[in-house]
């Protein structure tokens, strides 16, 4: 019974996960303290994909947020991060994964792909679907977009 795992990746990172009985979503943080080594943040999310896994008795796959443009270096660094983690533990753990490029998530969801971040939480919520913030929404919208496979 193997779900479903999109991902939003971030220091806050959206998720949504399907399996064959439920949608659960959340954010996760992955904020680094002043004590905390710069790696620390994705080991920590590397753990936490582990617990994740169990959880839901394994992924049949793994979709991220493909993002192409970044508002600064910092940003894509940690991005680079988060991305390396995830398909390194995919590929260990022999799970298929796929990046969906931002504008395809937007153009399902809304029917434009450059739609602004509002009208596809506007889109979620006129289809009675809870988000806590634009993390949550955005992995909600991706799941939606992969949810037929």
């Amino acid at each position: 019974m193997a779900g479903i795992l999109a991902l939003d990746l971030g220091t806050h990172c959206g998720w949504a996960c399907r399996t064959e009985t439920q949608v659960t979503s959340g954010v996760e943080r992955f904020e680094n303290s002043r004590y905390s080594g710069g790696g620390m943040r994705f080991l920590r999310f590397r753990h936490w994909l582990e617990d994740m896994k169990g959880l839901t008795h394994g992924f049949r796959c793994v979709y991220f947020e493909e993002v192409r443009r970044h508002l600064g270096v910092d940003a894509a660094h940690v991005y680079g991060g988060f991305l390396a983690t995830l398909t390194a533990f995919c590929e260990e753990q022999q799970i298929p994964y796929q990046g969906v490029p931002v504008g395809t998530i937007k153009r399902h969801v809304t029917g434009k792909g450059n739609a602004s971040k509002t009208a596809v939480q506007s889109a979620l919520t006129a289809q009675g679907i809870p988000f806590t913030d634009e993390n949550e929404a955005d992995a909600l919208a991706l799941l939606m977009t992969v949810g037929h496979h």
